[in-house]
């Protein structure tokens, strides 16, 4: 499947406990919406072309016999489907009865999963009529000839590989999801007929998130609802696709029909090559069964959030607003306990990055029962400083209660223009990165001076870029903002607004949250500054996007741009898009050298460049084979 979306369908049929032939028409009716749909891998409930309610029923010849014929009635009304079908029925072997999950493709029967975990307490009572699949290995004659017990469907398209379970087979200590997806499961099915009662909505779906989660699979959950018997048990159909730990669709619960969205097998087959603790089962305990599907260009329906490093839940947000800043401020008070230092030097421009580091470093001030007065803020005026992020410099140290010393480094740096024979009025780089020099000398000489250390404030967003001036803004001597990327410095910065309760700190961090991001490093134009970043390298938010895909989940660009533009639907076109990211592409690649000596930094997310606390890349690596296609 293009870029490795496979869509996948967890189904509840309306069935009649008992009535097979019924049963089998309305599963087959499901299964054709699934084929329209596209859908790759359908699957059905527990014993949906029974019932699981059936009860002693499932001791009568009569049932099973039926059961058996429904199910070759839905593999021939279903074999021009390209689609592999998961449905639940009794089977009978050896003198025992089997809970089974059948996969069925191109009219046969490729197989037969006996469900392991028999539960028998509260209102269970499976083992008065089944019996475990555990150890059961059969060629069985019947359903034209198939393989019972331990079984893997294997697909033709590249890292899709499916395994089945069925219900209480999750809710166990072991479930056998573990050894499937170590023998090679991408995505597990589970047929299952779990009866509702309250709060067990919420624990289901936590059980099916993590399972995704640890096993790195996508998982489907295909649940019982209604017309299951209401004699002592209520089923409400309650239907779960994760992908890798996020839930990626929900049904609501007491209905029945069709849950769908696409499975990224390409991005779980990645993360397994990446951690290398996760574990592979050399032994051929399972028989691979193969299947065949056709390449399907799928449009998504599922949703992509265009900011990946911000929950969009604001309880959520808050909470890891908290966590992170603690994070932050936690490395940082480390750092000043082990080398017994009291003073923290940073430069204050009055724009977001130095401001989000002020607050951190208060907070690691406050955490150790430090003196505010020892955090020394400097801001250092020069050629495109205006009145508006030198003013919010100012009241914010004045409100946070820090010391702030203003050195106008102006003349200093005309002297060493004049040294180097660089003309003030030719705004080049060297123009630019001259200011930022000299600013990064300042705060070092007065580290120094009075035995302190010089607190980075450059982000991720920036370090990905190389937006940053070598042995300039790029060094300090302990880097706090280096693993928050700018979409999320925005949030931490308006967290701190909405909870200080100083007003003139919520004011001034407000209008700090308003202001132009940009290095002030060109002259003003009638007082406003001049200079915008996102009109340089573009917009934060969409390289915040691209730097999520390409480091954490290693997708090509062709795949990111398609991401984007789903995600970025209204807000920018292909196009744009497709320029900003060769930007990203170009400039990730070109600038590895400055992130390859970075400063020390707390890394609190799951992305950070850090070549120690994360990501390491030859600087000179070649970026020939990630250009689009």
């Amino acid at each position: 499947m293009k870029d490795g979306f496979i869509r996948a369908a967890a189904l509840t049929p309306e069935i009649k406990v008992a009535d097979c032939i019924y049963n089998a028409e309305r599963i087959i009716e499901l299964a054709g919406e699934a084929a329209a749909a596209e859908v790759s891998v359908a699957v059905f409930p527990e014993l949906c072309i029974t019932g699981y309610t059936c009860g002693d029923l499932f001791l009568h010849k009569a049932l099973l016999d039926s059961a058996e014929q429904a199910l070759m009635k839905i593999a021939e009304e279903t074999r021009n489907y390209d689609m592999l079908l998961i449905v639940g029925l009794p089977v009978s072997y050896g003198g025992k009865l089997y809970n089974c999950g059948a996969a069925l493709k191109d009219g046969r029967v490729l197989g037969l999963v006996p469900k392991m975990n028999i539960p028998n307490y509260s209102e269970f009572y499976e083992a008065r009529h089944f019996a475990s699949g555990k150890g059961v290995r059969a060629h069985l004659d019947k359903f034209g000839g198939t393989e019972l017990g331990k079984v893997l469907f294997e697909s033709n398209i590249p890292g899709l590989t499916v395994g089945i379970e069925i219900c209480e087979d999750l809710w166990v200590a072991s479930p056998p999801s573990g050894e499937l997806a170590a023998a090679g499961a991408t995505v597990i099915c589970n047929l299952s007929a779990s009866d509702e009662v309250i709060g067990k909505g919420e624990y289901r779906r936590q059980l099916v998130r993590s399972q995704s989660a640890r096993l790195i699979c996508g998982y489907i959950y295909a649940d019982a609802g209604l017309g299951e018997s209401t004699q002592d048990m209520v089923f409400s159909g309650h239907n779960l696709i994760c992908d890798n730990g996020t839930l990626i669709a929900e049904s609501k619960k007491f209905t029945t029909g069709m849950t769908f969205s696409e499975i990224d097998v390409q991005r779980i087959d990645g993360e397994r090559r990446r951690m290398n603790t996760f574990p592979f089962s050399s032994e051929q305990e399972f028989k691979f069964i193969k299947f065949e599907l056709k390449e399907k260009e799928l449009e998504l329906t599922r949703k992509y959030e265009p900011m990946p490093f911000v929950p969009s839940d604001k309880t959520d947000l808050a909470a890891r607003c908290e966590e992170i800043l603690t994070m932050q401020a936690t490395g940082l008070l480390t750092r000043l306990k082990h080398i017994g230092c009291k003073t923290a030097v940073l430069g204050l421009s009055g724009g977001l990055d130095s401001t989000l580091a002020l607050i951190v470093t208060v907070h690691a001030f406050d955490m150790l029962c430090l003196d505010r007065k020892g955090i020394i803020a400097v801001t250092m005026p020069c050629f495109g400083t205006t009145k508006r992020t030198k003013s919010n410099a100012c009241k914010l140290a004045e409100a946070y209660g820090v010391q702030l010393r203003e050195v106008n480094i102006s003349a200093s740096v005309r002297q060493h223009f004049a040294d180097i024979g660089q003309r003030e009025d030719v705004h080049d780089v060297t123009y630019e990165n001259g200011q930022a020099r000299e600013r990064t000398q300042v705060l070092m000489d007065i580290a120094n001076k009075e035995n302190g250390i010089v607190i980075g404030t450059g982000d991720l967003s920036e370090l990905a870029l190389g937006w940053a001036t070598y042995n300039g803004d790029h060094m300090s001597m302990y880097g706090v903002n280096a693993s928050v990327p700018k979409t999320l410095v925005r949030h931490l910065t308006a967290y701190e607004r909405d909870s200080a309760v100083d007003k003139e700190l919520a004011a001034v961090l407000d209008d700090v949250l308003n202001t132009p991001v940009s290095p002030e490093l060109l002259p003003p134009s009638e007082g406003e500054i001049s200079q915008k970043t996102e009109d340089i390298v573009g917009p934060y938010e969409l390289h915040d996007f691209f730097l999520y895909y390409f480091v954490r989940c290693a997708f090509p660009p062709e795949k990111i741009l398609r991401l984007a533009v789903s995600a970025f639907k209204g807000s920018y076109d292909e196009g744009t898009i497709k320029k900003w990211l060769d930007t990203f592409m170009r400039r990730f690649f070109s600038q590895q050298f400055k992130r390859s000596c970075l400063p020390d930094a707390p890394k609190v997310g799951s992305v950070t460049l850090s070549p120690r606390g994360d990501f390491r890349m030859p600087s000179d690596a070649s970026r020939s084979a990630f250009l689009m296609r």
